[in-house]
């Protein structure tokens, strides 16, 4: 018989590339369906989710001006990183959703090539997306697309890993930075996708993962002024309609989708997606 103590977890926020805790110094215990403890994970704060706004706002610049290739090569090795832990997110799944091991690696397995699916798509959005205009005279028209800019995605309560894959990876390809509020009650493999994306190339603001209650973080988000977008697709019905309403005093892009639809589809690259429109003579 072992005479270890049990050395609990606790897993901190991910935001700007580090882990810090909760700015409240709260946390909560998570547990598996049955009610077996898990870990200890940080409670988010309002002073967190701004904190999280200040790094995607000064990372976005930089991650959309990388070159498109370049940024579907990070998440091409976001998802080699998720790979190399396969087991670790198979085992975190399975105790999130009480499923057996063997459905929790299908369910690994469909998010790693959900996210290389998406990584391929960063190169050939401004092709399939935009496009030369027909103009009477002597000019070019381009309709050119552009990102919204900073989006917090409030992920999918109970698809604990596919979930948070589908709510941020489609932003972050079309050059948006991300503030992802993990499930409350599932968040431990979104959190280790944070620590996929700390030892990967994902440059450090680009992708931020808060949990904690949606309820008190969402209407942050949406009053929040340097917050361009909000995808309230994991929200109920109620909250969604609250914080559209709240998101409208601000002025921000809302996107409500709950379907899994199309999950892996061009429709989710055009969420967070502005079109500009630029003129230019021919010489002539």
């Amino acid at each position: 018989m072992s005479d270890r103590l049990d050395v609990r977890k606790t897993y901190k926020l991910f935001v700007k590339g580090a882990f810090p805790r909760s700015e409240s110094g709260r946390s909560y215990e998570v547990t598996t369906p049955s009610g077996q403890f898990v870990a200890n994970v940080a409670w988010a704060s309002r002073k967190d989710l701004r904190d999280a706004v200040t790094a995607a706002r000064g990372a976005q610049a930089g991650w959309w001006g990388a070159t498109a290739y370049n940024r579907g090569q990070v998440l091409y090795r976001w998802a080699e990183m998720a790979e190399g832990r396969r087991g670790e997110l198979a085992e975190a799944v399975a105790q999130a959703e009480g499923v057996s091991l063997d459905e929790a690696a299908a369910q690994v397995g469909e998010a790693i090539d959900r996210l290389v699916w998406f990584a391929g798509w960063t190169d050939k959005v401004a092709a399939v997306m935009g496009g030369s205009n027909p103009v009477a005279g002597p000019y070019f028209n381009f309709s050119v697309p552009t990102p919204s800019g900073v989006v917090v995605v409030v992920c999918d309560p109970a698809c604990s890993l596919l979930g948070f894959v589908d709510a941020v990876a489609a932003p972050l390809v079309t050059g948006n930075t991300v503030i992802a509020v993990a499930s409350e009650h599932r968040p431990v493999p979104a959190l280790l996708m944070g620590e996929c994306a700390a030892t990967s190339d994902v440059p450090a603001g680009v992708v931020n993962i808060l949990t904690g209650p949606a309820g008190e973080l969402v209407p942050v988000a949406a009053d929040h002024e340097d917050v361009d977008g909000l995808d309230l697709s994991g929200a109920d019905a109620e909250s969604r309609a609250q914080w559209t309403a709240r998101a409208a005093q601000t002025i921000k892009r809302v996107v409500v989708d709950p379907s899994h639809d199309e999950a892996a589809s061009l429709r989710r690259l055009r969420r967070f997606i502005e079109t500009k429109t630029v003129w230019h003579t021919t010489g002539q």
